[in-house]
């Protein structure tokens, strides 16, 4: 799954390409990507609105318009392709019918297609269907109709002090449950989850209200400097994960724990691999011993 290195990756890379250009008519091949507003409506009103710039909160990624917000969420396995191409997308959607394909092979977890009208487009895909987009008309109906249960972003909205405040009121949680809930604070999943544990020796299933002032700041510090990792190294691929021009992330090459049940930890233990918060969970039992403060790895 895309997690807020990999969209905010996306982001940086389609503003300049996208901005002060305007939507042409845009193609449904799955109308059920739209969430908001119908799909019928979402055809008629994006053709005509300019982007203005992009920007992201937690896991979404949120493209500023003349006129309204288009968001975008990638879910499991959504791509978000920018091509400097012009291709005639409505006619291959008809001839897609006719033919019972769903799309071309190249094309065929394209679920959306936005082009500009200098011919450049925005290709939407998701193998598993699961990748949404919303076009609202202002910030209060980004917020009431598509943010709504997503708390601070972890990179942007939050200093140490505000994160520590949030740790405190939220005691007798665990840390893995905790860093995966998006109503907390929004943008980390399971693979910087593991990795952010992992850094600062933090086990997966300790309670919040075990952390002592130190640990807190440096879980935060961990944070920080997982997520700006990922960003650095164009996020993590293992299978679906694409930047804006189809290239991979290399972040993978430089996990420490995550995927990587059995293999040496740099102290010389092996990584395990256990279950936390519904999740397969990778840590070091060495690193991160159990209900300790201790500091990971080197």
């Amino acid at each position: 799954m895309p997690e807020l290195p990999e969209v905010e990756v996306i982001c940086r890379e389609i503003e300049p390409l996208i901005k002060n250009k305007t939507f042409d008519v845009p193609v449904l091949y799955m109308p059920s990507t739209v969430d908001y507003p119908s799909p019928e409506e979402f055809t008629t009103s994006l053709p005509g609105r300019t982007a203005k710039n992009a920007r992201r909160k937690g896991k979404y990624l949120l493209i500023d318009l003349n006129d309204g917000i288009l968001a975008i969420h990638l879910r499991m396995t959504g791509n978000l392709l920018y091509k400097e191409e012009s291709v005639n997308h409505e006619a291959a959607a008809e001839e897609s019918a006719k033919t019972n394909e769903t799309i071309p092979a190249d094309q065929r977890f394209l679920r959306l297609a936005m082009p500009f009208t200098d011919g450049s487009v925005l290709h939407f895909s998701d193998m598993r269907r699961f990748g949404r987009v919303w076009l609202v008309e202002n910030e209060e109906q980004l917020q009431t109709i598509v943010l709504k249960n997503v708390g601070p972003d972890l990179l942007n909205d939050l200093c140490c002090e505000e994160f520590i405040e949030l740790l405190q009121k939220r005691k007798r949680s665990q840390l893995k449950a905790l860093l995966l809930d998006q109503g907390f604070a929004a943008g980390m999943g399971n693979i910087y989850t593991d990795e952010c544990l992992f850094r600062c020796g933090i086990h997966p299933r300790r309670q919040a209200e075990t952390l002592s002032p130190a640990d807190a700041e440096q879980l935060y510090r961990s944070i920080q400097d997982v997520l700006a990792d990922g960003i650095e190294h164009g996020g993590t691929t293992f299978r679906d994960y694409r930047n804006s021009s189809g290239a991979l992330g290399d972040f993978q090459s430089r996990l420490a724990v995550y995927g990587r049940k059995d293999e040496p930890c740099s102290c010389g233990a092996a990584i395990e691999k256990i279950t936390a918060a519904g999740r397969g969970t990778y840590y070091c039992p060495r690193c991160q011993a159990e209900q300790t403060g201790e500091e990971g790895c080197d």
